[in-house]
């Protein structure tokens, strides 16, 4: 049994692979969870073909596979939930994500806005940094990296 990447605790095969094979997301958040574990695996179709249509035709295919394969993702943590469920049309999910990037750890806090057409859940855009959930991430050590996503060490960043 290997754990999914997405941090919920289930087998991939029962979590993000089903999503990932082209089953339909049952909310938004399964969907924001199913696409940092494409993110983990290196899988730019699934994240194009996620995005909402009005999103789509902006995507950078070149800077996506540059960005996925320049990055080592580490941990997922879900900090809230709204709407998003399966009767729903719209959600959003605020979540912080971990990764290694040119050699420097960085803490993504991302509030994505998700929303459902046709019965299929889609990604309509994310806000960095969002002041929402009132939750801080947790104090780091002074050589470790900045909880405010900068990559910095803590010591040179907020913990000057």
């Amino acid at each position: 049994m290997t754990l999914c990447s997405c941090n919920s605790g289930q087998n991939f095969e029962d979590c993000c692979h089903p999503l990932l094979d082209g089953t339909p997301a049952p909310t938004a958040e399964a969907l924001m969870r199913s696409r940092y574990t494409a993110f983990v695996r290196r899988d730019v179709d699934y994240l194009e073909r996620t995005n909402a249509p009005e999103i789509r035709a902006a995507f950078n295919r070149a800077d996506a596979e540059r960005a996925v394969r320049e990055s080592e993702w580490k941990d997922l943590e879900v900090l809230a939930v709204t709407g998003g469920g399966p009767e729903d049309e719209t959600g959003d999910v605020e979540f912080q994500a971990l990764c290694r990037r040119r050699g420097e750890w960085v803490r993504y806090h991302e509030l994505g806005s998700f929303r459902r057409d046709d019965g299929q859940w889609f990604y309509v855009k994310g806000k960095l940094d969002p002041k929402t959930s009132g939750r801080r991430p947790a104090m780091a050590g002074r050589n470790e990296p900045c909880p405010c996503g900068s990559g910095k060490k803590y010591k040179k960043c907020c913990g000057a």
